[in-house]
């Protein structure tokens, strides 16, 4: 089996909490997340911009993630006869990754759960046509909860970062929050794991685009929830998601529980 490749000089500010986030939110938009927001907007206005920035993605941004990325997608002979409502699952290591997803699943059927304050940025009105929902802290809980479960029960697929956060280009997969296999069981909606995972870059791509490494995509096998308990559900999808990525030796614990980092596989050139 080939080795895998790892990133180097991974100088980012990667916080001690496996599932907080680093990067600063340099924006306030002053958008109140409660019981009166549309986490899934159906309005006429919203869905003809939608249809706009879709427009977009295939003529242009789809294609720019192979200079973005140097993305290349395996596993889409799994995501044949899929239309029942899913719920994906990956690591969150990109700024972009989400776009990539994208390219390999129907954007026009699918939405992300996103952190509020990606929403509330100056970049949140992208984020939401491109099928973002902010995931509430508070008040606006259970209609978050209402549209989501109905979003999969139409037959919608939603994506959820179990690691709770965006740590780019970090090699390990970190700890699962359990959210996703609570809202599968209670859907009853199956797991389609997938996973970024690192190559090594190009003379150009290193030292003309300054990036640190091309990036694949790997799609895996449908995980049929019906006989698996909750957290049989968690382990299963973080054991698939560390194979996908190449991480056959993971130092974290599936389970998120006020996890802490490990970073004694970081390196240096």
């Amino acid at each position: 089996m080939k080795e895998r490749y790892i990133p180097k000089n991974l100088n980012y500010p990667y916080p001690l909490d496996t599932a907080s986030h680093y990067i600063k939110i340099k924006m306030d938009r002053g958008i109140i997340f409660d019981s009166n927001y549309p986490y899934i907007d159906k309005s006429k206005s919203f869905k003809r911009k939608q249809g706009w920035v879709y427009f977009l993605l295939r003529c242009l941004v789809f294609h720019l993630t192979g200079i973005k990325m140097g993305l290349k997608i395996k596993g889409k002979e799994n995501l044949k006869g899929l239309n029942d409502g899913l719920i994906t699952v990956s690591n969150h290591i990109h700024f972009w990754d989400y776009i990539a997803y994208m390219k390999a699943i129907n954007p026009k059927k699918s939405h992300v759960l996103v952190w509020d304050k990606n929403v509330n940025d100056k970049d949140g009105k992208l984020v939401r046509l491109v099928g973002g929902i902010p995931i509430p802290k508070d008040k606006g809980y259970k209609k978050f909860l209402k549209e989501t479960e109905e979003f999969l029960l139409n037959k919608g697929i939603l994506h959820i970062y179990a690691e709770g956060s965006m740590w780019e280009y970090y090699p390990n997969i970190r700890p699962f929050k359990s959210g996703f296999a609570t809202l599968a069981k209670k859907t009853n909606k199956n797991i389609l794991p997938m996973a970024f995972s690192y190559r090594k870059p190009s003379f150009f791509r290193k030292y003309i685009l300054r990036q640190k490494s091309a990036i694949t995509l790997t799609i895996g096998k449908v995980i049929d929830i019906k006989d698996l308990s909750k957290d049989e559900i968690i382990k299963r999808t973080f054991d698939e998601v560390c194979k996908l990525s190449g991480n056959s030796n993971n130092p974290y614990d599936y389970l998120y529980n006020d996890s802490k980092r490990i970073d004694g596989i970081l390196n240096e050139d």
